[in-house]
């Protein structure tokens, strides 16, 4: 485990992997083979601390959809509503972490 991954596990726990799992689950790109649950995962680390940003699934979806032409380019990343379902699971689970937090989100 890198440093960066150190850090994001302390901060975020467990929303690293949910957020990973959602992912996965959609499939947004295509990557999913079965045995592969890790797939996601660069994805979900560089998503969460952009998630403090967000005020509403609308805006996860614009930041999941930019991070995915970040990392894979627009051809591949594909349109941007394919986000839609993923980013509401993503903005709800941010949610509840964010209600469980304690202290503010982003210290």
């Amino acid at each position: 485990m890198t440093v960066a991954q150190n850090s994001l596990k302390l901060q975020f726990g467990t929303l690293s992997g949910e957020v990973s799992a959602a992912l996965f689950a959609a499939d947004p790109v295509g990557i999913n083979s079965g045995g592969n649950t890790d797939a996601y995962d660069l994805e979900a680390e560089a998503i969460l601390p952009r998630l403090r940003e967000a005020h509403s699934a609308d805006n996860v979806q614009v930041l999941v959809y930019e991070e995915f032409c970040r990392r894979l380019g627009k051809v591949k990343a594909g349109d941007i509503g394919r986000y839609e379902e993923v980013s509401e699971i993503i903005w709800e689970t941010w949610l509840r972490f964010a209600s469980k937090s304690s202290g503010p989100i982003g210290q």
